[in-house]
């Protein structure tokens, strides 16, 4: 009976199993191949290993492959994906235009953020996604081989797993896994400071930072970490690091009506940005019914990013995709379709 996984180890770890085992070391990159690139599901795909020892490998070991639950189509092309993890179900989201296809990857089962907006943080925390868990997302979609683009903006807080979301990335980036340039992910943090800079650190990946609101003691009643992790310092902290090149670190806004869209919200903005090497993207709110909180009007959404934009802030609106079937920002929660794939 397999009892591990090999999806989500690295090569050095791949090394270490073959070498328990006797196998001859180029085993291991061979095996990073099947998995990360020839995309296997079983053992018996493998062609260039003996058939003695891929017998021992099916008997200790699983490829650790997991096919989604159900996927949920969006009338603008967004798929939203349910898969089954160790410690509950969590949510992908397929974002397809016409230069690029964006995953949006989960690495929590919910969160413990407990940001006000957020429905996954409703949910509360069930588990960390192992880096296996997270790269069988990227594999297992319809869409895989198209993908250009991943954002680490599903379920959970990346730097609250921070050790499994850098193998996810090493795996991604590595030559002997997908290959990917950094440039072509994305990980999204409220600001959790030590895992943030580990992360830029030991990547070249560009970083988004939750913002949502330049004041303080607002943000707090919004994101909860705002009172370990203040955006001042988390603003500060980023100074120290190179964004003028390739790399970028983009601030994300979700716009609510009446309570962040405020001349003095747009002029607390450029103070705490100014002389940052960074953009705002700026996210309508999507209305739930159990939130307090309602979607902005658009004219306002325009003024504020005309505001920004003429302080010297590059700022854009980001198109809302997959409301209409709950994958949009804000709203994953995974129990929505859940029922459906018991």
């Amino acid at each position: 009976m397999p009892q591990k996984s090999l999806l989500g180890k690295n090569l050095i770890e791949l090394q270490h199993v073959v070498s328990e085992l006797k196998m001859p070391k180029f085993t291991a990159k061979q095996l990073a191949e099947w998995l990360y690139t020839k995309n296997i599901v079983d053992f018996a795909q493998i062609t260039n290993i003996s058939k003695q020892n891929i017998e021992v490998l099916s008997q200790l070991f699983e490829v650790g492959r997991q096919k989604y639950e159900v996927v949920t189509k969006s009338t603008d092309g967004t798929k939203k994906y349910l898969f089954k993890t160790e410690n509950g179900f969590i949510e992908a989201v397929y974002m397809p235009e016409k230069e690029r296809n964006t995953l949006c990857v989960s690495c929590q089962v919910g969160c413990k953020m407990g940001c006000d907006f957020c429905m996954t943080g409703k949910l509360g925390f069930s588990g960390n996604l192992s880096a296996g868990e997270i790269i069988n997302q990227v594999l297992s979609i319809e869409n895989a081989p198209s993908l250009t683009n991943i954002v680490f903006m599903g379920m959970g807080e990346p730097f609250d797993n921070t050790a499994n979301v850098l193998k996810a990335i090493e795996i991604l980036t590595s030559d002997w896994g997908f290959a990917w340039s950094p440039k072509r992910i994305t990980v999204s943090t409220v600001g959790l400071m030590q895992g943030m800079k580990e992360f830029l650190e030991q990547t070249t990946c560009h970083l988004a930072v939750s913002l949502h609101n330049p004041f303080s003691d607002e943000r707090a009643t919004m994101i909860p970490a705002e009172k370990a992790f203040g955006i001042e310092k988390i603003v500060a902290e980023l100074r120290n690091y190179d964004f003028a090149h390739q790399r970028r670190v983009s601030f994300e806004y979700i716009v609510f009506d009446g309570i962040n869209d405020t001349q003095r919200h747009a002029t607390a903005m450029v103070k705490l940005l100014k002389g940052s090497q960074c953009r705002v993207n700026l996210i309508k709110f999507h209305s739930v019914e159990t939130l307090q909180y309602k979607s902005p009007n658009l004219q306002k959404m325009e003024w504020f990013r005309d505001y920004l934009s003429e302080n010297h802030i590059i700022t854009t609106i980001r198109r809302s995709r997959g409301e209409d079937i709950a994958a949009a920002c804000g709203q994953l929660k995974a129990e929505r379709t859940m029922n459906k794939a018991q």
